[in-house]
């Protein structure tokens, strides 16, 4: 972690040190604002995750992101099915990754167990069930040990965040996207708390991230936010936020993944998604239940947000909300361009609104906290 620390700021400095060669008062002044640019940027892209297409070094999506990496534009890829062929094949992606990226990255993967998989044992990886098979046929101290081998498989691969568990009540069973597929452990709100904490506790011994999922409570819909708009106002109760209580105040809330659902429940929400929601994030997640960790977005592509609002909207929309950590899966319509695209937007937007300058900086400093957990000899490298 050290080398990254220092590779970042050399590239910062070595930036300064050229664009203030030979300079005039007004050079100068013109050097430090280019300067505090590329501190910004950097900053900005310790708020971008982003899936890639490509499964071997040559391929020309890997090489993109590659260079973001290297960069700085990007806080960490997400992989997806198709970016899987072997152990070995991810392996040396991850780690040509992280040997190139000015800073630690999140190499995040959706591992829930179940029919949400993207490791199976087509590519030879040992696979978990679902949560509602475990909550079913296992004790909370089995369920952490099976957890736990799922953790250690992971890091093997070179990942370093599973995007789970899974916290929604499954108050609605013929839920398309979380009853159905058996990814909720219970309607009780004390059992998904206890299989929750041991997912997070086996994937924690094993020096793997975890999030949360899906703020404030996606069990009870009948849509899915994949598609569309889902509005739970009418069928979300503030039990489904329990398991998110109790998690939190025993340490067990590293991050936490905001949904796109709708629910006015929320005072302030009104009909604005959880994702885009201040009164949700900042008011309740924040404020109420006392979260100070990473929020993260859910897949910004998907219907509930590409449907409803531009791509400007979306990450400014996103940012005022709350969430510290943007996620673009780039998985129907792949765009390459996104972390470039959101740091110049970030940076336009900073220059003109205080807010989204404090906001770019408050994530800055959760994120940096938290890739100093996971390398713990950074801690020196804190944020201001």
């Amino acid at each position: 972690m050290v080398k990254w620390i220092s590779r970042l700021i050399i590239a910062i400095v070595s930036a300064i040190t050229l664009l203030a060669s030979g300079r005039s008062y007004a050079e100068e002044a013109k050097t430090k604002q280019d300067g505090g640019e590329i501190i910004l940027r950097q900053m900005i892209g310790q708020m971008v995750l982003v899936g890639f297409v490509g499964n071997k070094p040559d391929d020309e999506g890997y090489k993109i992101v590659l260079d973001q990496a290297a960069q700085g534009r990007i806080t960490g890829v997400l992989y997806l099915g198709r970016n899987i062929r072997t152990h070995k094949a991810v392996k040396e992606l991850t780690e040509r990754l992280q040997s190139a990226s000015l800073a630690p990255l999140l190499v995040a993967v959706d591992q829930e167990g179940g029919r949400i998989e993207r490791l199976t044992k087509a590519v030879g990886f040992r696979e978990s069930p679902s949560a509602a098979s475990v909550a079913q046929n296992m004790e909370p101290d089995a369920a952490e040990v099976e957890y736990g081998k799922m953790a250690a498989g992971l890091a093997s691969w070179g990942f370093n965040l599973n995007l789970g568990p899974v916290v929604d009540l499954n108050t609605n069973p013929e839920n398309p996207i979380i009853g159905r597929l058996g990814r909720s452990y219970s309607s009780d709100e004390q059992m998904v708390s206890a299989y929750a904490r041991a997912f997070v506790e086996g994937h924690r011994r094993n020096g793997m991230l975890t999030a949360l999922k899906h703020f404030p409570g996606h069990g009870s819909s009948a849509g899915d936010t994949h598609k569309g708009i889902v509005d739970v106002t009418q069928s979300w109760s503030d039990l489904e936020l329990s398991p998110y209580r109790e998690l939190i105040a025993s340490g067990d809330a590293q991050m936490i993944m905001s949904s796109h659902v709708i629910n006015r429940n929320i005072p302030g929400a009104e009909g604005t998604p959880a994702s885009m929601s201040p009164a949700t994030l900042v008011g309740l997640l924040r404020k109420k239940l006392r979260f100070k960790g990473v929020i993260i977005s859910d897949d910004l592509q998907m219907g509930a947000i590409i449907n409803t609002r531009s791509f400007e909207d979306t990450v400014r929309q996103a940012v005022l909300a709350g969430n510290d950590v943007l996620v673009f899966a780039n998985d129907k319509h792949p765009d390459p361009t996104i972390p470039d695209r959101i740091s110049d937007l970030l940076l336009k937007e900073a220059r003109a609104n205080p807010t989204i300058l404090a906001r770019i900086k408050e994530s800055y400093g959760r994120i940096t906290r938290l890739k100093n957990s996971l390398y713990p000899s950074s801690s020196s490298a804190k944020a201001e």
